[in-house]
């Protein structure tokens, strides 16, 4: 039976065809449907983890103990999961292991672009790379196979392009696997210098068998086209445009992305007169045909960013026919102006409750040290409130490194904001540094009652698990005070006037504090919902206070403010009109 699937839930369906019995991951674009899939399959025990490294050591346990494990997250989730990856490529596995690196080339919901095939290379692991739904799910089972015959964790490589474009998909059954008896290893497990010194031997021995395997293994594969001249390397999205655009070309398609088949590849680029190597993001594979001398033209011709697009391999690759017989400049990457839809700017939410925490933050012009999640759009105007926002956890320590580099007079106008599922994440040991080394931080946590960019996963502060079980929720009250901080406050981020004047109380205060802004997502929070507001035209004095706060349900006619769309009478919008113009019907808001 065939269905149609996006490459996430073909990999969760590929989990369960290969016998997982556990799958981790913390929520990030693209890669979050993973587990929410995996979750439906009652076989299969699915978690949200705190963070990306505990998510990974979760499957390194499952492994250690017998059983298949997959563990999924969004590129930049690697590099917090790099401490247990780069130690479990030594220790290698007992059940299958397998970690989904879902790339997000052309920066869709992420703060950069990052070829994970050099985690796998640093790693010495193997990294497959699936092109569509049929080949996720079947490279998910292929990577369990090779995970456990060559005991060693095994990286999937996706792409925002596979992971959320839908194809057939042919199902199979499950393959139930039972555990095999636990046996204690030390030698295998416990990475003590003496230990680990052996396992570094086997690491290199296996990446040295796993090149052979690269030779003769289906994932490569060679697809002999009409036009004998033009061969081109490639593999994952990309083998797609390479076929739709160049159907007479001659291709190698690297399913196994790492290591590479080096007598494959060069006896291939052998056989055609132009070689070109078509790939996302980095020169990874092109980088090793050139220091095996093999003449190949890749990124001087092929964007080094962003998506490759169709339109953009065609016009590179006819440009290089028209100058075949003469010479071959180096130049820049080709671009194609294509048709675009009109510009559509992301934006807080109507009743978003991190709008009005925004609005008074820039109305006191404070230094923000932001994070990531949906509240980074409090970068954007007309609320222009962020100063940083470099990775998940980090706006706490780059806080306290603006406060010890400019002194105590600086920290009274700065401040640290932070999601709820974020400080989770990894803020706390931040936190515990500002109290450690006596800074008089002041940090907000955006409590939203869920991990709201990613879709609404609940996380430990919501106290609900992936399946939906109500459990034991984290006390971010409790917490903050466990580690130090005596000035702990809750506030509702709909009241402005409270918010302004508890934020003025704890930046005067010489030590750290913590203000929980608490409200819940609007979109999860629906019976909250109040009448709409509407302005008052006969009192609207066009002064558009309102417009500072940005909500998408005001705008401006005839020179007055319009309230339309889908309002949800939250009340910010009545809080800052001056002449008391925007209300209930007949009503007037009180202005701050």
């Amino acid at each position: 039976m065939k269905q149609l699937m996006t490459g996430n839930e073909a990999v969760a369906r590929g989990a369960w065809e290969a016998g997982v019995r556990v799958v981790s991951a913390y929520p990030g674009t693209p890669s979050t449907e993973i587990t929410e899939n995996a979750a439906r399959y009652a076989e299969i025990y699915a978690e949200w983890s705190p963070n990306e490294k505990v998510a990974l050591e979760v499957g390194i346990g499952a492994s250690v103990a017998g059983g298949r494990a997959l563990t999924a997250m969004k590129h930049v989730g690697v590099n917090v999961a790099a401490d247990p990856l780069f130690t479990v490529a030594y220790t290698g596995v007992t059940g299958g292991l397998v970690l989904v690196s879902a790339d997000d080339p052309g920066m869709h919901s992420s703060q950069n672009e990052q070829d994970n095939r050099h985690f796998g290379r640093a790693a010495k692991i193997p990294v497959l790379e699936p092109s569509d739904s049929q080949e996720a799910k079947d490279f998910t089972i292929a990577a369990f196979a090779l995970s456990e015959e060559y005991d060693t964790p095994v990286m999937l490589r996706i792409t925002t392009r596979v992971a959320h474009s839908r194809s057939l998909v042919e199902l199979g059954a499950r393959s139930e696997r039972p555990l095999p008896p636990y046996v204690k290893d030390a030698r295998k497990y416990v990475m003590i210098p003496a230990y680990a010194r052996p396992r570094h031997a086997a690491v290199e021995a296996r990446l040295t068998a796993l090149g052979e395997l690269a030779e003769t293994t289906p994932l490569n594969r060679v697809e002999r086209g009409e036009d004998k001249s033009v061969g081109i390397v490639t593999g994952g999205i990309a083998y797609q445009y390479v076929k739709e655009t160049q159907p007479g070309a001659s291709v190698l398609k690297l399913g196994l992305a790492f290591p590479l088949p080096r007598r494959k590849i060069t006896e291939f680029a052998r056989s055609v007169k132009r070689l070109y190597v078509v790939e996302e993001l980095e020169d990874f594979w092109e980088g090793y045909l050139r220091a095996w001398g093999l003449p190949v033209r890749g990124k001087e011709i092929f964007p080094w960013t962003g998506e490759l697009q169709p339109e953009v391999l065609t016009a590179a690759l006819a440009a290089e026919t028209e100058t075949e017989a003469g010479s071959r400049p180096s130049s820049p990457p080709v671009t194609v102006a294509a048709a675009e839809p009109p510009a559509r700017p992301p934006v807080l939410c109507p009743g978003c409750p991190h709008r009005g925490l925004f609005y008074v933050l820039s109305k006191m012009r404070l230094t923000v040290a932001g994070d990531i999640g949906c509240y980074t759009l409090g970068c954007l105007e007309p609320l222009n409130a962020l100063d940083t926002t470099i990775c998940m956890g980090a706006s706490i320590g780059a806080a306290i490194g603006m406060e010890k580099t400019r002194g105590p007079e600086f920290a009274q106008k700065l401040v640290a904001v932070i999601g709820d599922s974020t400080f989770i994440h990894s803020g706390i040991t931040g936190l515990i540094d500002a109290v450690y080394n006596k800074t008089r931080t002041t940090l907000l946590i955006l409590d939203n009652r869920t991990t709201g960019m990613t879709g609404h996963q609940d996380n430990p502060v919501t106290g609900r698990t992936l399946q939906g079980e109500k459990y034991r929720e984290i006390d971010l009250t409790q917490l903050c005070r466990a580690v130090g901080v005596d000035r702990v406050t809750t506030v509702d981020p709909f009241d402005l006037k409270l918010m302004e004047q508890t934020l003025r109380a704890e930046l005067a205060a010489a030590e750290p504090s913590v203000v929980i802004a608490r409200r819940k997502c609007a979109l999860i929070d629906r019976e909250a919902a109040r009448p709409p507001l509407v302005v008052d035209q006969t009192k609207c004095n066009g002064c558009f206070r309102c417009m500072r706060l940005g909500c998408p349900c005001l705008s401006r006619q005839e020179k007055k403010a319009v309230i339309a769309g889908q309002c949800i009478g939250c009340g910010l919008c009545s809080q800052v009109c001056a002449p008391g113009a925007i209300g209930s019907a007949g009503e007037a808001g009180e202005t701050l």
